[in-house]
């Protein structure tokens, strides 16, 4: 073998030890740090144990620091999710940041119906043994939308208005529920992972919150069931829809 030959064959062999070396410090993997934990539930509900959460491998980084260059494009991303709350949202139980675009619009369970409550058009009527709820319109149709309601024990009836309303609603656990489950966070910012979902609505009797909702879920699964703590559960889709139709003073019946 020639001494030029020996030479190059060195230096390609150099550059493999070296690339192998970067690669080290600098691997990304190809899954995001930290697969989504399984959901937290209803927020007035016994809350199930969480899923472990599942962590991506990073050597010899503890901090587990982003490459910059991801980090500015989640930046990018959060500032043009920045989004001015709604006029008629409560600023002290929203977050204004946008998810909607992450929201399957096609997930709906709503339709037009002739409307089978008598009420007045704007009324809410929630049948929670058939799990539907009920928006009276003008013209003698309602829109119906499927609904989760309270399991045994927790049911509720009556009569209220919606007296907030709330988009992407952050949660706070109860104090009850921190006792239980002292792991959960003393306050959650709304999200794809919050309990309350997309919107929310806040029943109220005159001035008196009955600490009952209608809101989104993070468990679609559980639409058509009753596993909550009393609150009404909607698709997020169907939420903000029904967010969009009715307004803070609207009339709430539950029978």
């Amino acid at each position: 073998m020639s001494l030029r030959l020996r030479l190059i064959l060195g230096f390609a062999a150099l550059l493999a030890d070296a690339g192998a070396a970067a690669a080290q410090y600098y691997y990304w993997p190809d899954s995001t740090y930290g697969a989504p934990s399984g959901a937290l539930g209803d927020p007035d509900a016994e809350a199930q144990p969480r899923r472990p959460r599942a962590r991506a491998h990073w050597p010899f980084d503890e901090e587990r620091r982003e490459p910059p260059r991801a980090r500015g494009r989640d930046n990018d991303r959060e500032r043009q999710r920045l989004a001015a709350l709604p006029p008629d949202a409560d600023p002290d139980y929203s977050t204004p940041i946008d998810y909607d675009d992450d929201v399957d619009m096609r997930q709906t369970r709503r339709r037009f119906v002739a409307d089978p409550t008598s009420e007045d058009p704007g009324t809410l009527t929630i049948d929670t043994r058939a799990r539907r709820l009920f928006l009276s319109l003008e013209d003698g149709r309602a829109v119906e939308y499927a609904i989760g309601v309270g399991r045994t024990g927790f049911a509720w009836k009556g009569e209220a208005q919606i007296g907030r309303k709330a988009f992407w609603p952050g949660w706070t656990p109860p104090p009850e529920m921190l006792e239980r489950r002292p792991d959960l966070p003393e306050h959650m910012d709304g999200g794809l992972r919050n309990p309350l979902g997309a919107r929310a609505l806040y029943l109220f009797q005159g001035r008196k919150d009955t600490l009952f909702r209608i809101h989104g879920t993070n468990e679609p699964e559980s639409i058509g069931r009753a596993v909550s703590s009393g609150c009404i559960r909607m698709l997020n889709a169907d939420v903000i829809d029904l967010y969009k139709r009715v307004a803070k003073g609207a009339r709430v019946v539950v029978r």
